[in-house]
């Protein structure tokens, strides 16, 4: 290790909480930490030169999900659990809101819609017919109905006439997000370390000892907030999940606005900068989507193409201007993990796709955990 005097002195000596994971978990659990622990030494430890999960990957959805999606989730959860999980959305994306401002994140509540596929006979009509079963589930946090019916006057082909909406989904941008997160961090008297790599740690006695790939330290608690990437570290039930990402070249009079879902969330779209944003694909090849590894392949970036051409603008041209990959954490359940490991480890971790929703409570949660 070629470290000075002044480097280990001021950077690596006397921590009291190492946070590993840069991205909105870790970020707010460092926030809830300072206001704890007013004169405590903090350190984050980031993988990369920007966050390098989902954080600023992500497709930039609020995000409360689609009818299709809640129905599905009550097939595995209890009612009970479906209310609390989206009570947990709500309640972190105000803290979302209310920590960095609307301005901030360009937060905009256009509505989600979900689209049916007009094959889908079956599944738009349990949609449908479950609608106000749902709505009565969700009437006491809400007020009003959480889901209505409106026609699709996008010209989306292919697609049936009726669509689900909720006016309580909006968008953000995940970039002005981070970096205004960030400034707010830096505010507090935290060191970022950043393309730092943990490879291996050890608890002992009143410390936990951290080997990294560029140096080793020693830390009083350490708190694991790396979503996806969790299992290489950690013994939890944490799955990464690639998801694949294109946006379009600017398109003139775009008239698409809102956040969109379709065949049960597995493809999201949105608008953005007169472009449009389209995710998803993992249904196609659940497996090799299971990794750690960025990039994309030609099974899922052929079939977002093919949803460009055939049903989202069919009679638009357009090119892709980016493309790129993200990695979520998922599990058998929509829980997130938030717990103690041992005694002086802890973790924050698989947010299962809704990390904006959820990430600033889930982080804020972890850090009241500590001691």
């Amino acid at each position: 290790m070629n470290l000075s005097y002044w480097e280990i002195k001021n950077y690596l000596s006397n921590i009291d909480y190492t946070i590993v994971g840069s991205g909105i978990v870790g970020l707010n659990c460092e926030l809830r930490l300072r206001e704890r622990f007013p004169k405590a030494t903090i350190v984050i430890l980031k993988r990369g030169f920007l966050p390098q999960g989902a954080s600023t990957k992500n497709a930039g959805f609020a995000c409360f999900g689609s009818l299709s999606e809640i129905l599905d989730d009550l097939n595995t959860h209890s009612e009970d659990e479906v209310i609390k999980l989206i009570e947990k959305w709500r309640k972190g994306l105000s803290l979302l809101r209310k920590t960095l401002s609307d301005k901030a994140i360009d937060y905009q509540q256009y509505g989600g819609y979900e689209l049916f596929d007009h094959h889908d006979h079956e599944g738009y009509e349990h949609c449908m017919s479950q609608m106000a079963k749902v709505n009565a589930l969700l009437k006491q946090q809400f007020k009003t109905d959480f889901f209505q019916i409106k026609e699709n006057v996008f010209n989306f082909q292919n697609i049936r006439k009726q669509l689900s909406f909720t006016p309580f989904e909006g968008q953000i941008d995940p970039g002005k997000m981070m970096r205004s997160l960030t400034d707010l961090v830096m505010k507090k008297n935290i060191s970022i370390l950043n393309s730092v790599a943990v490879n291996h740690f050890e608890e002992s006695g009143n410390n936990v000892y951290v080997k990294t790939d560029t140096f080793d330290f020693k830390t009083n608690q350490l708190l694991f907030c790396t979503n996806g990437f969790a299992s290489q570290l950690i013994h939890a039930e944490v799955k990464p999940a690639r998801a694949q990402v294109v946006v379009t070249k600017p398109i003139t009079a775009l008239k698409i606005k809102g956040t969109f879902h379709l065949d049960k969330g597995f493809y999201y779209f949105r608008n953005i900068d007169s472009r449009i944003l389209l995710g998803g694909g993992r249904n196609l090849d659940f497996k090799t989507e299971e990794t750690t590894e960025m990039g994309q392949t030609v099974i899922i970036q052929n079939k977002l193409e093919e949803l460009l051409n055939t049903t989202i603008l069919p009679n638009t041209p357009f090119e892709i201007e980016h493309r790129w990959s993200g990695i979520m954490g998922v599990g058998s359940t929509k829980k997130p993990i938030v717990k103690q490991l041992s005694n002086k480890v802890f973790c924050g971790v698989r947010l299962g796709g809704m990390g904006i929703a959820i990430g600033s409570h889930v982080g804020r949660e972890l850090a009241n955990l500590v001691n």
